[in-house]
């Protein structure tokens, strides 16, 4: 198998994620483990109308806003009618965003007016909408907070655990797990964390990671509980009938955000929520909202097929498979082997479905020194990840111009990774930001030719028919074990797309030392596949980096010069 039939989508999506709480703040104290009044905070109204043409004018078809919906806090909101939570069940200042305190609420470090908020984020929702993007927000629905309480839910609502009885471990229609007889003891917190205030959990709940525990450790989801579906996670069993009563309280609440406007959830940890559910409130969600998109984040390869076909979900991250696969190309210890194999035994009758990516709030920065310590390491990979398939492709704010994320910010250690926990400011993504106006007049020339790498790639994907709509066939099988003199294999990677309208050869060296001088063969059967006859000259055009033109006879091969980390998409005309 060496190509893909799948019927293309036609929906080749170009997400763009901000993390809002940090994407335009412009203050540069960055003290360790800052409060808000130290640090500052990025707000709904800093997503101005200049950030949303820039981001527009990028190439990006959807923005996903991470940590839209309120979540535990340090920061005292009481003023406001807003429930302190306990430092002891807190990571960080600012809160993870996702240990949620109230479904139906965004987070008030966000709004400009606290008493507006909601407001201030349904006209972010509008501003976005008039700049022809779409709205994606997460939806958590594994854990919430310690001490979830809605205080903006509508009044027929029921709150979550309101009506658990706490007297057994599970019952189908709680809420919550319970420990019964024992009592949450939080982990040991920093010294500069006030000792426990308010917090007394009795019984217990298991911890949202799954934790049968009453005594989480530091390492562990220690901040959250986890939401009960109808499955025993004691014994095993499954009471899916009749519907639970977090199933229904977990569809008004999908429902609530899609009245708002929103055009997508990407739903987190999404695998550990029962596929039945899934099957059961996205099928009822698009009878309402039939082109609202549900992206699964998802980490289990076996999974994958029946959370598209069964669970109903659009697109699926494509981490454990292709996400890993490239990145050991970027260190310098992967194979392009690997890349074959992805998606002939892993998502190749399914590409259409999966999201590729190289940054998200998770993951190491490329540039940082836990991966691969230079932003140019994406040229290749990138161009990959958003080429390969027809799926959709996500960047991460600040990967354009090469962020790093050096250092402690406060609960997020020195780890490569941007923090999620703490109020920060990100210095490389500020030179864009300048003051607001979105215009980079502080990049450095390197993150100007960066940004315009990203720019390039977007447009090429929004503008080739091929990459849109084709089919894929892999070019390795013809190429590899000698059969090209100067073709290795490991560290190069070929590949055709094609339509009836478009014909592209797509190249790509991973090796940050090696200049390849090869051949390129493409099989009859290829050349069947896009009606073009093998004899015949071809003129082949670089329509991405270079510009550069050749012409060769198809049946003897394409002729390239390969430098390090580098690309060549060439266009087949005959």
């Amino acid at each position: 198998m060496h190509t893909t039939s799948v019927v293309p989508l036609i929906d080749k999506l170009i997400i763009y994620q901000i993390f809002t709480r940090l994407f335009g703040n412009q203050s540069t104290t960055n003290q360790w483990n800052g409060t808000y009044a130290e640090n500052g905070c990025g707000k709904f109204n800093d997503i101005n109308d200049a950030a949303l043409q820039s981001i527009r004018q990028f190439g990006i078809s959807h923005v996903w806003y991470t940590g839209i919906i309120e979540h535990a806090t340090q920061t005292d909101y009481s003023a406001y009618g807003i429930l302190p939570d306990d430092p002891a069940v807190v990571k960080g200042r600012a809160g993870s965003p996702y240990a949620i305190k109230d479904y139906y609420d965004v987070d008030p470090d966000l709004a400009v007016s606290v008493p507006n908020r909601m407001a201030e984020f349904e006209a972010l929702v509008q501003r976005t909408h008039a700049h022809g993007l779409k709205v994606i927000i997460d939806f958590i629905p594994n854990h919430v907070a310690r001490q979830y309480r809605s205080d903006a839910k509508p009044q027929d609502v029921v709150d979550l655990g309101q009506n658990d009885d706490t007297s057994v471990d599970f019952a189908p229609n709680n809420n919550f797990y319970y420990l019964p007889g024992q009592t949450f003891v939080a982990p040991e917190q920093a010294d500069s964390q006030p000792p426990s205030r308010t917090l007394h959990e009795y019984p217990a709940k298991v911890t949202g990671s799954g934790s049968i525990t009453a005594t989480p450790d530091r390492n562990d989801w220690y901040e959250t509980i986890k939401l009960n579906y109808g499955l025993n996670i004691f014994d095993g069993s499954r009471q899916f009938d009749p519907i639970p009563a977090t199933w229904t309280q977990m569809l008004d609440i999908l429902l609530f955000w899609s009245a708002k406007g929103v055009d997508g959830f990407r739903c987190d940890m999404a695998h550990m929520v029962p596929i039945e559910f899934w099957h059961w409130a996205i099928r009822q969600v698009k009878q309402r909202y039939p082109n609202l998109l549900f992206i699964a984040e998802i980490y289990e390869p076996g999974l994958y097929r029946p959370f598209i076909l069964n669970g109903g979900f659009d697109y699926l991250y494509d981490k454990v498979g292709l996400y890993d696969a490239v990145r050991r190309l970027m260190e310098g210890h992967g194979s392009c082997y690997d890349l074959t194999r992805v998606w002939q035994q892993e998502s190749g009758d399914f590409a259409q479905h999966m999201l590729r990516f190289l940054e998200n709030h998770d993951e190491h920065r490329i540039a940082s020194r836990f991966f691969a310590n230079n932003p140019w390491a994406a040229v290749p990979a990138m161009t990959l990840s958003a080429t390969m398939h027809t799926g959709p492709v996500l960047l991460y704010f600040g990967q354009e111009v090469g962020v790093r994320a050096e250092g402690a910010e406060g609960f997020s250690g020195d780890d490569g990774r941007t923090t999620i926990f703490d109020y920060w400011g990100v210095p490389e993504w500020q030179q864009w930001l300048s003051q607001g106006q979105y215009n980079g007049a502080n990049l450095a020339d390197e993150q100007r030719r960066l940004r315009a790498f990203y720019q390039q790639l977007n447009y090429l994907v929004n503008g080739s028919d091929a990459i849109q709509n084709g089919y894929f066939y892999d070019l390795q099988y013809v190429n590899d074990n000698g059969q090209s003199a100067g073709y290795d294999a490991h560290q190069v990677y070929s590949y055709l797309r094609y339509t009836d309208r478009q014909k592209l050869l797509i190249v790509c060296n991973f090796s940050q030392h090696t200049t390849y001088d090869t051949t390129i063969a493409i099989p009859a059967a290829a050349f069947d596949s896009m009606a073009i006859d093998p004899n015949k000259l071809l003129q082949l055009t670089d329509i991405f980096l270079t510009n550069e033109t050749l012409e060769a006879l198809g049946r003897t091969g394409i002729p390239l010069m390969l430098t390090p980390w580098s690309v060549r998409v060439l266009e087949i005309k005959s």
